[in-house]
């Protein structure tokens, strides 16, 4: 299973991280993999100066924003499915 935790504090929230979520969200559904993927909100991934700040399972926090959550979807996740 793939956890994407999205950032909600501050910071990340008045940079559009509801949008992030949703539009996440709208490509799981899009491609069906909802099984093996899934999307949790954090309070603080400490990187708010990245914000939308957004981790992979355990990895490095990443800088997602609604230009580039495409590729972002398209790289971190189906790529690993």
């Amino acid at each position: 299973m793939i956890t994407i935790h999205i950032c909600i504090g501050s910071a990340c929230h008045l940079k559009g991280s509801y949008n992030i979520i949703n539009g996440l969200q709208e490509m799981i559904d899009r491609n069906k993999v909802g099984d093996k993927v899934t999307v949790k909100a954090a309070f603080c991934l400490g990187e708010c100066t990245k914000a939308v700040s957004v981790k992979v399972n355990d990895g490095p926090v990443w800088t997602v924003h609604e230009e580039n959550m495409e590729k972002f979807f398209e790289d971190m996740i189906m790529k690993r499915i």
